[in-house]
């Protein structure tokens, strides 16, 4: 696994200028970016291209999800609790 991009990800899953979307792309990518495969790496990568508030409303369930996002990944997140992961005490 290339440590910059590792790296990379995790300061642009933390720096999205909006704090709910900040604790959790953040706190999930601290949670298990480490053993997210290369598919999953590539696939968080382009879901970080989007904008925040479309992301925060797929991750909520306030708006549908585009097909291309709609898979494992996305279910995981919308699983993720930033309170149980600490994430908001994190910021990478």
């Amino acid at each position: 696994m290339d440590p910059v991009r590792i790296k990379r990800l995790r300061f642009r899953a933390w720096r999205r200028g909006f704090r709910e979307a900040d604790l959790i792309l953040g706190g999930f990518f601290d949670a298990y970016g480490a053993a997210l495969t290369e598919d999953e790496l590539t696939r968080f990568e382009r879901l970080l291209e989007e904008p925040d508030q479309d992301i925060f409303a797929w991750i909520q369930g306030r708006a549908p999800t585009p097909a291309a996002f709609d898979d494992d990944l996305m279910a995981r997140l919308r699983a993720f609790n930033p309170a149980r992961s600490g994430a908001v005490q994190g910021g990478g």
